[in-house]
């Protein structure tokens, strides 16, 4: 089995009396794709921000490419999709993604910018802002920021919500393609055709792990309800 790209001992997650993760063991090895379900709270969003390191551990640990989550080394393996697209007011699509990819040391000439504008569905709308964009349109934007950057584990969360039939189409084709190079992928989601596409399902139940192994849609039914 590859060597794990992705682990958490014991992590977990309070707030007061709250607990939003249990004590999680998890382990993903390098270049698997992982669908990562459960009702709404169930703790999926809590794991991925920790992962990433936008979240601070209440107690265990987590570790990303041999690093603990949140350090300089971890966050360089890791990019993070957040389930509400995050981006600038006065920046459009394409001077977006530049300017990423000037921020990661990412040489994106401007065939290679185009090619990836034109892969996420953008094409038409690449000097538009935020402002002039639908749900859907500021998601693909946040996918293909996702993207820019160099990583070796891919964290999304909820990619689905929002987007059009072609645009999910077109983020699967992504993923598959990203799973074929040997990225690493977990993917928070609610939608049972994602998680049939894979071979490993996490579900969790108010921050416990109930469900590891390969899933029917029947089985994501019963863990989100």
């Amino acid at each position: 089995m590859p060597d794990p790209i992705l682990v958490a001992d014991s992590a977990t997650k309070a707030y007061a009396d709250l607990v939003a993760l249990a004590p999680l063991d998890l382990t993903v090895p390098a270049g698997q794709m992982v669908a990562l379900v459960g009702h709404n709270g169930s703790g999926k969003s809590t794991f991925l921000r920790l992962a990433s390191g936008l979240l601070d551990l209440s107690a265990g640990a987590i570790t990303v490419a041999g690093a603990p989550a949140g350090t300089p080394d971890a966050r360089a393996a890791v990019s993070f999709l957040p389930d509400e697209p995050v981006l600038y007011d006065d920046l459009s699509v394409r001077e977006h993604l530049a300017y990423v990819a000037a921020l990661h040391g990412v040489d994106l000439s401007g065939d290679d910018l185009e090619e990836l504008i034109e892969v996420v569905g953008l094409a038409a709308r690449a000097d538009d802002l935020p402002s002039q964009l639908s749900r859907g349109l500021r998601q693909r934007t946040s996918i293909a920021l996702g993207l820019v950057r160099p990583f070796q584990l891919l964290l999304v969360d909820e990619p689905f919500v929002g987007l059009d039939a072609g645009g999910k189409r077109a983020l699967l084709g992504i993923l598959d393609e990203l799973h074929a190079d040997g990225a690493a992928i977990v993917v928070a989601t609610h939608d049972p055709s994602f998680v049939e596409r894979v071979q490993r399902c996490v579900a969790l139940r108010d921050g416990e792990v109930v469900h590891d192994g390969p899933a029917t849609t029947d089985d994501v039914l019963r863990f989100v309800s």
